[in-house]
């Protein structure tokens, strides 16, 4: 099976903690329902080392010039988008969601995404209503006060929700079974020991 290309977008400040439940998820191949399926490259505008807001130096995979049809496109937060930068990749999400393809965005990138018209007509969510109406853009009508939120192959989640992200994330790749993705949202969200238990029954090996 050819794999997938998950496309994670990285920039200059871009917040390390919002999508590491997500991507960590893709790239282990334990207990997918097909195991190595996808394959998560990181993308930035150009193939220059670009540095997170925790201080993490990436080299990109590929650039934007380099983009090629993917199984999905991440659009992590960080202090770029607020300072009108990353315009570009906009262009990018624009034809994924023409193509059907989703596509994922997290705090400052939501705000990013109204900028470009694709929270226009769509339910969604972000940071606060109030931080998407200094955009000016025309969906507070579909806003959501929600962590995370799916609509149209479009998710989009405020910045303290990265295990809902992964969540919305992983249900839209198929990642896993059902009850298996139910499993590990709860021992991620609340710790409790009992869907650590159940992931093990869930995904144990058949007896011979």
């Amino acid at each position: 099976m050819e794999k997938q290309i998950v496309y994670l977008f990285v920039f200059d400040t871009l917040a390390d903690w919002e999508t590491g439940y997500a991507i960590a998820a893709i790239n282990n191949p334990a207990d997918q329902k097909h195991p190595g399926r996808y394959s998560v490259q990181t993308l930035g505008l150009t193939s220059d080392p670009v540095t997170t807001i925790g201080g993490v130096t990436i080299l990109p995979d590929v650039s934007l010039d380099e983009v090629d049809a993917g199984a999905m496109l991440i659009l992590p937060g960080g202090e770029a988008w607020d300072d009108g930068k990353n315009t570009q990749i906009l262009e990018t999400a624009k034809a994924f969601v023409q193509a059907d393809i989703p596509i994922a965005a997290i705090c400052g990138a939501t705000a990013g995404l109204a900028r470009a018209g694709l929270l226009d007509d769509r339910p969604h969510t972000s940071n606060a209503a109030e931080y998407l109406q200094a955009t000016g853009y025309r969906g507070a009508a579909h806003y959501q006060n929600q962590p995370a939120v799916t609509a149209d192959n479009v998710i989009t989640a405020n910045s303290t929700a990265p295990v809902e992200f992964a969540y919305h994330i992983l249900k839209a790749l198929d990642l896993y079974d059902a009850p298996v993705l139910d499993a590990w949202f709860g021992l991620f969200k609340t710790g409790d020991p009992a869907y650590y238990f159940m992931l093990q029954q869930l995904t144990a090996p058949p007896e011979r």
